[in-house]
């Protein structure tokens, strides 16, 4: 059994490696040929495009960065027929793996959709493509289920799989005095920043982050880097003695007494690691105009999204400042009311996400219906 999967982004890798994980578990004798990350790779893939490549954020972003889009998405169609998968599984990146679907129909080979498109945010037409391209679709956040049957989709919601994830690291994470011991840190309490998984993120919203952070010197900061960015990135952005850790996201962020976080994945990781956290946007003046225009939706987080109330603040674009990161900080360190009503919507938030088995139970439907098609 081949299958083919397609995910652009540092979170896609991750879901999408606790994928073939599962599926392993279950039939050994399968091949993934795939656009993603290390994770993919060390879960036993072979990755065709790595995502440090892919990743283009805003409308102005990608349209700089068409023609490599427009390469990658004909090397993409050629690289399939040449491996002729038995499926293709998407992961998000829904302005690529449209595309991908679309064209996949026609040539009557399966789709299924990992990770829903938030169509629910924006371009809402999207999900006649959908519709009409993709075998099933696999949701993981609550309110989409109802948003789908809207338009007379049935979707299977799987829980969400940071869940499992999460659970996993918890179970074996170090103590707070050996991590302090292995990465050389002091005993003062630490303030984490986490300035994103793309150079446009990490260019814009470090040095704010950086600047607010280091007016507490009763605290240390930790920058969580990212696995496809130098070090020179951050250096250029204002780090300088401030420490760098890769690859340990989770444990600067269940270590740190706050968290200062861009907006995406890592605002849902912090909540279920339950750690207070203050929520950071500011993309080019044009993109953020016409994402006002388009986007359908009260809050940024998903945190905010899935409780349907702001439980994070949200500082955007103009009110993502040194000064207004500096007060919320301070509000998460000093004000013992607020921080514990966050903490106590964290807990709110678990209950909803599932119960941890997302990966295995999309590994199930998927194999099941590749064996069904291949009858």
């Amino acid at each position: 059994m081949k299958i083919y999967i397609i995910a652009g982004e540092a979170s896609g890798d991750l879901h999408a490696s606790n994928l073939i994980k599962a599926i392993h578990k279950i039939e050994s004798k399968v091949s993934f040929r795939c656009w993603g990350g290390d994770k993919m790779k060390d879960a036993g893939a072979t990755i065709v495009k790595h995502i440090k490549d892919l990743a283009f954020m805003g409308f102005v972003e990608v349209l700089f960065n068409l023609k490599t889009i427009l390469s990658n998405i004909k090397f993409c169609k050629k690289d399939i027929l040449k491996y002729s998968p038995d499926a293709i599984v998407l992961v998000d990146y829904p302005g690529f793996n449209l595309r991908i679907s679309t064209w996949a129909k026609k040539q009557n080979i399966p789709v299924y959709y990992y990770i829903s498109p938030q169509i629910w945010a924006w371009k809402q037409s999207r999900v006649y493509k959908i519709k009409a391209s993709v075998k099933q679709v696999y949701t993981i956040l609550p309110f989409e289920k109802d948003f789908y049957k809207k338009f007379d989709l049935d979707v299977e919601y799987v829980g969400h799989p940071l869940v499992e994830e999460i659970s996993e690291f918890l179970n074996k994470k170090s103590s707070k005095e050996s991590f302090l011991k292995k990465y050389n840190l002091s005993e003062l309490p630490i303030i984490a920043i986490l300035p994103g998984s793309r150079h446009q993120e990490i260019n814009v919203k470090l040095p704010l982050m950086l600047e607010a952070a280091r007016k507490f010197k009763s605290h240390q900061i930790i920058v969580a880097g990212a696995p496809n960015i130098d070090k020179i990135n951050y250096l250029k952005n204002g780090l300088v003695n401030e420490k760098l850790i890769y690859e340990k996201t989770y444990e600067v962020i269940t270590h740190s007494d706050v968290a200062v976080v861009t907006s995406g994945t890592a605002t849902l990781e912090t909540a279920l690691l339950e750690t207070p956290e203050v929520v950071c946007y500011k993309g080019s003046p044009i993109s953020y105009l016409i994402a006002r225009l388009l986007i359908k939706i009260k809050y940024i987080s998903l945190v905010n999204l899935i409780m349907n109330k702001e439980v994070v603040l949200e500082l955007i674009q103009k009110d993502c400042s040194s000064e207004k990161i500096k007060k919320e900080v301070d509000n998460l360190i000093y004000n013992s009311s607020y921080k514990d009503k966050m903490l106590n919507s964290f807990k709110e938030l678990k209950v909803m996400l599932g119960d941890g088995t997302a990966s295995k139970k999309i590994a199930q439907s998927l194999i099941k219906d590749i064996k069904a098609n291949l009858l």
